[in-house]
């Protein structure tokens, strides 16, 4: 990523630097540092002298390469490129300013450069104007999304137009810059939580919110490693997105970053040390399963489904929380969102315990049971798949004396008229699973059903006979 932009730099990178850059930029890992210092990023740099902040630039000039100026004024020349950084520039026109953009393109290059390679220490006066630079161009008013100005309903993502950032080829390097910084394994996380701060990651958070697919990217990876980096805003990271998870789910039904924020989340939850803590559990049942009950569930399910399934493995007594979880906020009317459950279903399942599964059992298989029969032949063909797996097979066989009786009448409805040829395929070899499990029991239910369709039939005959007593009488 970062690769692509670096072209046509003022310096050619090694190509140690240039592989960091690639492994960085796909969230692989910190880019390998040059030569290491016992003070780190931002420790004051020995026999120099201290920065000092210059005066505000009036306009943006080029100023002479950071690897080619004496050591003692390198600082102070940094100092003076992140007040080049900090201009802004209106992106609607390409033509206007076009000299003064690159100038700031190429300097910011540079300080990705100077980051990322080693050669120089920065002091820590220069940090402070480095994260204020950084803020200057990140944090900003975000258009209004596309369905807010044309008051449209919100559209899957794959069948509209991708929103590009007029700015992006600034504000690319400017995210680069902060993700080495933070990667880096010379930062000193004391020296640095001093600039980033909980205002600092409150307001990247805001920015989940844009539209721009590549901002969200590299969003992504930047609070995932500061959140690994800096403990200190563990809790406040957690806390401020399940507010925006709160936000999204009761009142606005709307925001871009809910499949990027759950990505992170699924690393977090990862990492949860055993016993999980109560606010933890607070986290799963009144955020990450309400997060179903929306319309855009499809557009961040499989990131959704892999945090719920992480919960499970971690403690495998919240199973029933969450298969009960899924059920009251189970589709009524929506086909391909009822795949989508019944795949996560399976996933919760294939990590579920017996004493867990006996407790949910009964309002699950009454749910299967109705979704064996969906005339849409991807549902039902997909609740009969739960019979391949070896492990949900061993549950129900285990339980088969409860869960017989209730999904009987649906496979035999199915096999007698369902539409779908695998459908009945699959339906007909379930049935015979069934039957080398426990002959007898099919027996009993098949019994039970005759009994209960003769019932059925006589109680239609009876209301049959009162209508038609009606139409006489009326008659008369």
């Amino acid at each position: 990523m970062f690769k692509n932009f670096k072209k046509g730099g003022q310096r050619k990178p090694s190509k140690s630097s240039d592989s960091s850059a690639d492994a960085s930029s796909k969230g692989i890992g910190a880019p390998g540092p040059g030569p290491t210092s016992k003070s780190g990023v931002g420790a004051p740099v020995q026999n120099t002298v201290e920065p000092v902040v210059p005066p505000p630039m009036t306009h943006v000039e080029p100023l002479p390469l950071l690897g080619k100026s004496p050591a003692a004024e390198r600082q102070n020349l940094f100092m003076r490129k992140l007040q080049i950084c900090c201009f802004q520039f209106d992106f609607t026109d390409t033509l206007k300013s076009a000299r003064e953009k690159e100038i700031k393109r190429q300097t910011l290059l540079e300080l990705v450069d100077f980051i990322q390679s080693g050669t120089g220490k920065v002091a820590e006066a220069c940090l402070g104007e480095m994260i204020r630079m950084v803020g200057v161009n990140i944090f900003r008013c975000l258009p209004p999304a596309s369905h807010e100005s044309s008051g449209t309903e919100v559209v899957d993502p794959d069948e509209e137009e991708n929103y590009s950032e007029p700015s992006w080829q600034h504000l690319q390097i400017v995210y680069e810059l902060l993700l080495r910084y933070v990667v880096s394994s010379d930062t000193d996380t004391k020296v640095a939580k001093r600039y980033i701060d909980h205002t600092f990651v409150l307001k990247l958070l805001d920015l989940f919110d844009t539209e721009d697919f590549r901002e969200r990217e590299y969003l992504k990876m930047v609070l995932h490693r500061i959140y690994g980096k800096f403990m200190v805003h563990r809790p406040l990271i957690r806390k401020s997105i399940s507010n925006i998870f709160y936000r999204f789910i009761y009142e606005t039904e709307r925001h871009s970053g809910v499949g990027e924020l759950l990505e992170i989340l699924g690393s977090i939850i990862n990492g949860f040390s055993m016993p999980m803590r109560e606010e933890h559990k607070l986290f799963l049942m009144r955020a990450l399963i309400p997060l179903h009950k929306t319309k855009q569930v499809g557009n961040y399910h499989q990131q959704l489904s892999y945090c719920i399934v992480q919960f499970v493995d971690k403690d495998y007594k919240l199973a029933d929380t969450v298969i009960r979880g899924l059920l009251k906020y189970w589709p009524l009317v929506n086909c391909q969102k009822e795949v989508l459950f019944l795949g996560e279903l399976e996933e919760v399942l294939e990590e579920t315990q017996s004493a867990e599964f006996q407790r949910c059992m009964v309002p699950l298989f009454r749910k299967i049971a109705r979704c064996l029969n969906s005339p849409h032949f991807q549902v039902a063909e997909r609740a009969l798949f739960f019979w391949n797996s070896e492990h949900i097979v061993s549950l129900i066989a285990e339980n088969r004396q409860v869960i017989l009786p209730i999904i009987f009448e649906a496979l035999e409805k199915n096999i007698q008229s369902h539409w779908n040829t695998e459908v009945h395929g699959l339906t007909v070899n379930v049935r015979k699973m069934f039957s080398e499990m426990d002959a007898e029991l099919v027996d009993e239910c098949q019994k039970q059903l005759a009994e209960k369709q003769a019932k059925a039939r006589e109680v239609a005959e009876q209301r049959e006979m009162t209508w038609k007593k009606l139409e006489d009488a009326a008659r008369k």
